[in-house]
């Protein structure tokens, strides 16, 4: 029998999980000497390498000194705890990542919070101390802290730190000291992680992930928990339900390395895939069929935000994508759910509307950046918070700490933007040459809050945010203050009109571009909807007067990402999205309409 660690890697959005992994996956000689490989081998989706962080949690394994590593890369983002939730039950022990300046991060703590009540053994790993302004003796201090308040144990406080820069390719037992590889590191995991325990007895699996192929189908991913699975052999399967399912293991495959290597049986405490099994969810145990026994089901923390889903019905629709009708859009989002925990789908009175529940703006924009770029054309509304009540009818809704580190000139603008939203700031303090401020805040308030900081702090500041708690509603909070301007024909806009038009307000669109009736086309000065013409070409004459002929000068447009656009929209407008295009509209395009529609979106 092989000595088996399973181990799962956590830390703040970048502050440098995958590039360890690659560090130890290059350490472990897993590459033949002449091997081409890239940076952040495990971020292989475009949208992953795009924004630089991971979304989808990777197995990946290592040989060291006889034993066996199975690395489980997490998501550090809270809007894909589900993600990681799901994987911790795999694991015997975690390695905490955490930068030497930034220190712990309010996503460090959820997830760390997650990984202590499951029991993991932590190893503390200070990242990043080649940076300027680094401070890991305090990081060390701060993580202590950290561990010690969300309730460790004894024996979980007994941590051993290691320090170092996987950038740079080492780690050691002091800081100061720069080795030349990242052994130190490996040795501690074998010491200090407890070998996967081997449970006799009869064959239990829990799925806690799933592939697919499509040579082979679905593919159902867990980690042996008592006895070994063998290929061929009939089990049963634990619904949610309760009920008892007869399948049978067609093949067993584990992770070597970056792929995986079919083998005929698989021991107690290794991760593995099993093919063969007909509808399976993640949660459901696979057990012995004459003496069942289910394991405890995975709990996943509730969504906090929805949003409408429905079937693109713009002038423009069908142009740019393969899939556009209701029944795509409903198969797509039920495959989803099938392998992302924290989603929820209803259906609506309408067959072509979905309300999608999901963690927060992130968690939905990477559903819809995906679907947009499998060739999806799409809607959604604006997004919604999910409110509650408790025993006493009071209404209650989501709060989040939000953590903003700014410089310290622009540091009363983001208090200012913050408290307007009904943020409370709870610290403030300096860090290196920045201001480190903290707030409780409404889930509700986040919502455009983004990019309103970044333009007040000149793109300076840093932000993060975590769900905390459901508090009483803390009241009415300002929504965008600016109209709208509004297409009022259907055509290609001039850069004549849109220069007559500046003085109303800012464009989304240049000359050039096609719009449509009803489609939102930039932002008013003022707080009313405006309808205007920007298709009106100039009248030309023969008689030419001096002056009149001045050049035109127009400002550059403004462009959102999707984050942006889906925090942009009102009520009463829906975010179009196509595979090379994202637009803003009115949800009634003809104005007649919309005035009769007014009150409803009023009281809504």
């Amino acid at each position: 029998m092989q000595s088996i660690r399973n181990i799962a890697i956590i830390a703040h959005v970048d502050h440098g999980k995958t590039t360890l992994v690659d560090k130890i996956i290059h350490a472990s000689k897993i590459f033949r000497e002449n091997q081409e490989f890239g940076d952040l081998i495990l971020d292989n989706n475009d949208l992953e390498r795009e924004r630089g962080i991971t979304i989808v949690s990777k197995n990946v394994s290592v040989r060291y000194k006889d034993v066996k590593i199975n690395i489980i890369d997490t998501p550090g983002h809270s809007d894909f705890g589900g993600e990681v939730e799901r994987v911790l039950k795999m694991a015997d022990g975690v390695c905490l990542l955490v930068d030497a300046f930034e220190g712990a991060m309010p996503q460090t703590r959820f997830v760390l919070t997650k990984a202590l009540q499951l029991g993991l053994k932590p190893i503390v790993i200070i990242n990043k101390v080649d940076k300027e302004n680094c401070r890991p003796d305090e990081v060390h201090e701060q993580v202590f802290d950290l561990m010690f308040n969300i309730g460790a144990t004894e024996d979980q406080l007994d941590f051993p730190t290691v320090y170092g820069s996987s950038k740079q390719g080492w780690m050691g037992p002091d800081w100061q000291h720069p080795t030349d590889n990242i052994t130190y590191l490996l040795d501690t995991i074998v010491k200090t992680i407890p070998a996967a325990p081997v449970n006799e007895g009869l064959p239990q699996m829990q799925i806690t992930s799933l592939d697919y192929s499509s040579f082979v189908g679905r593919i159902a991913i867990g980690r042996v928990h008592r006895g070994t699975l063998k290929e061929g052999a009939s089990m049963g399967l634990m619904k949610a339900d309760g009920t008892l399912k007869r399948v049978r293991i067609k093949e067993l495959q584990t992770f070597e390395g970056l792929g995986k290597q079919k083998v005929t049986e698989v021991g107690s405490g290794d991760i593995c895939a099993v093919t063969g099994l007909e509808d399976f969810e993640i949660g459901d145990t696979l057990t012995d069929y004459d003496n069942p026994e289910a394991l405890t089901r995975i709990s996943v923390d509730e969504p906090t935000m929805n949003m409408l889903f429905t079937i693109n019905n713009s002038p423009f629709f069908g142009k740019e994508g393969k899939f556009v009708t209701s029944r795509h859009l409903r198969d797509r989002l039920y495959k989803e759910i099938e392998k992302n925990l924290a989603l929820r789908v209803e259906n609506t009175d309408s067959e072509d509307r979905f309300l999608v529940y999901g963690r927060g703006i992130l968690h939905l924009s990477v559903l819809i950046e995906t679907m947009r770029r499998e060739g999806y054309e799409l809607q959604v509304g604006q997004p919604q918070v999910l409110y509650k009540e408790d025993e006493d009818g009071q209404k209650l809704e989501p709060i989040e700490t939000l953590v903003v580190d700014v410089p310290e000139e622009t540091a009363g603008k983001v208090i200012e933007l913050a408290t307007q939203r009904k943020g409370e700031l709870l610290i403030m303090e300096p860090k290196g040459d920045l201001q480190h401020l903290e707030f409780e805040i409404p889930s509700r308030g986040l919502i455009g809050l983004r990019s309103n900081v970044l333009t007040a702090t000149y793109g300076e500041a840093v932000m993060s945010h975590r769900f905390k708690e459901y508090q009483p509603f803390k009241g009415v909070i300002p929504e965008r203050i600016n109209g709208s301007m509004i297409s009022m024909t259907t055509g290609q806009a001039t850069a004549y009109s849109i220069d007559k038009l500046q003085d109303r307000g800012r464009f989304f669109v240049e000359p050039g571009e096609e719009i449509y009736t009803g489609m939102v086309i930039g932002e008013h000065n003022r707080q009313n909807d405006i309808v205007v013409n920007v298709q009106t070409a100039k009248k030309l004459t023969n008689m030419r007067a001096s002056g009149s002929d001045d050049n035109v000068k127009i400002a550059p447009k403004i462009s959102f990402s999707l984050e942006e656009s889906m925090e942009y929209i009102q009520k009463d407008e829906y975010l179009e999205v196509t595979p090379k295009s994202i637009r803003m509209r009115k949800i009634f395009l003809d104005e007649n309409e919309r005035k009769r529609n007014e009150n409803k979106f009023a009281m809504a």
